[in-house]
């Protein structure tokens, strides 16, 4: 095999290339987020390069500006995360990657934090998570982890990460997120999380039912699985209200954990609730899902989120999946 980035020869099993340091191993979203001038990059659809007007000169692509609306696509998974329309920033952030040589991919990994906006610097908590969770991930899997070990890893990483961002004398206002990731192999999806971020089971077949993959850590939850109505629950003070979250002032443990054999094709979703709030149930997600590529999906949910009030940031990281990693 060849470098991807300088073209220098390598093995298979290397990690990364004796030439240039790059990854040979892993396709990934930019560390950090969108940094410096848009385009610096290099497109967010094909690669190649961006003219100074902010199109890219080969596919023509307008390219997303800064945190506002950052899209990435990686062919066999895709995200757009958007400010939307009442915030004054964009506190959520997704990262994501393709592991394994790039003429035959093993595994996709995702993960979409949201930061707690009554947290200082939450959009630095959520990028910062994303960031550690997916390298802790990756780094795990290719040292031979189990997803269910790699994606605990993963949780704990971000749970790092964030605690170095308090400062020492306000940990009430510690840096904080919610976390949801995916691992997706040829024969399952293991889904991790810590709060409300969402993950979705979007079926291809109408034989096989959509279904959401997570439960949210917030007082309703909590009070509706004691077995109080949901609408009296949710009319509850503070129903919705985080009982669990990333950051210093949170008590570490283990995220959330469950793995999905899916029966028939479809596409795992991972979103923040600038999504979910408006359309909560699998079924309403499934009824907005056009047989797409996983980019136009993602950004098809994230205007119907803006169309419907777009109260919250809204992030939407799509994952095709058709019984082997496509």
């Amino acid at each position: 095999m060849n470098c991807p980035d300088c073209g220098e020869p390598a093995e298979a099993t290397d990690r990364y290339c004796e030439n240039c340091g790059g990854s040979l191993q892993l396709r990934r979203t930019p560390s950090g987020g969108p940094i410096g001038r848009v385009g610096d990059a290099g497109c967010v659809g094909c690669g190649s390069a961006v003219a100074a007007d902010g199109f890219c000169e080969t596919c023509g692509r307008a390219q997303p500006a800064g945190r506002d609306r950052m899209e990435y696509d990686l062919e066999l998974v895709a995200g757009v995360s958007d400010r939307g329309r009442a915030r004054v920033r964009n506190e959520d952030s997704m990262a994501f990657g393709v592991v394994g040589p790039s003429g035959s991919p093993q595994t996709v990994v995702a993960v979409v934090c949201d930061g707690v906006g009554s947290t200082e610097r939450a959009d630095s908590a959520s990028q910062t998570a994303v960031d550690a969770a997916l390298e802790s991930i990756v780094d795990s899997l290719l040292s031979g982890s189990s997803p269910r070990s790699a994606t605990e890893d993963g949780a704990a990483a971000a749970y790092a990460a964030t605690s170095e961002l308090a400062r020492p004398n306000s940990p009430e206002t510690a840096p904080s997120c919610t976390f949801v990731s995916a691992v997706v192999t040829s024969s399952e999806i293991t889904v991790g999380w810590i709060g409300d971020s969402r993950a979705y089971w979007v079926s291809s077949s109408p034989d096989v039912p959509s279904r959401r993959l997570t439960t949210d850590d917030t007082l309703v939850a909590q009070l509706v699985a004691a077995g109080m109505d949901e609408e009296e629950a949710s009319a509850s003070l503070n129903a919705h209200a985080l009982a669990r979250w990333v950051g210093a002032d949170a008590e570490q443990a283990p995220p959330h954990v469950t793995v999905l054999k899916p029966e028939a094709p479809g596409r795992l979703l991972l979103c923040s609730d600038g999504l979910w709030n408006y359309l909560p149930d699998a079924e309403s997600l499934a009824a907005k899902v056009a047989d797409a590529e996983p980019l136009k999906v993602a950004a098809e949910l994230t205007s119907i989120a803006n169309e419907l009030g777009g109260h919250d940031n809204i992030t939407v990281v799509v994952v095709p999946w058709e019984g082997r990693v496509p």
